[in-house]
This record gives structure tokens, C-alpha cells and sequence, in this order.
């Protein structure tokens, strides 16, 4: 999963639902106006449990690429006996 990829989901989601996203834009803006504390608190929960995800996916990328690169160099062993 890339960052830019993600975010180039999201403009592409604001460009095609544009009267959706400003409704969620001013929700969020009044959420925060309201409770303030609540919603920082949910924002900063949000943003650590996105870093999480990334950093497991992007853990778990390059454990995989690493056991096609040893399947592949066994085969090549395989292949030259």
C-alpha cells in the first residue's frame, strides 16, 4: 500500500462525490466546534490505528517479497543440479 496511492483514492473520491465530501466536511467541522476534546481525542485514536495499519502492511510486503526471492533462488538451485 503507498501513501501517494492512498491519497490520490481519496482526491479522486472528493472529485467524483464532491457534495458528499463537503457534507462531511462541514460534520467534522462542527463535530469539532462542539466537542472539541472528543474530537481530537477520536482524530489522533484515527491516526494512530492508519499508522499501525501502514506500518503492518508494509512489514508484512516485505516479508512476503522476501519469501518469493528465496522460493525463486531455491528453484534456481533446483534447476542447475
Amino acid at each position: 500500500m503507498d501513501f501517494s496511492g492512498f491519497i490520490n483514492s481519496i482526491v479522486s473520491f472528493v472529485h467524483t462525490n464532491t457534495i458528499i465530501a463537503l457534507i462531511l466536511a462541514l460534520g467534522l467541522l462542527f463535530f469539532m466546534y462542539r466537542k472539541p476534546k472528543l474530537f481530537f481525542t477520536l482524530l489522533f485514536l484515527g491516526l494512530f490505528l492508519v499508522g499501525s495499519f501502514y506500518l503492518i502492511t508494509k512489514m508484512a510486503s516485505s516479508s512476503s517479497e522476501q519469501k518469493k526471492r528465496l522460493i525463486e533462488e531455491k528453484e534456481q538451485v533446483d534447476n542447475d543440479r
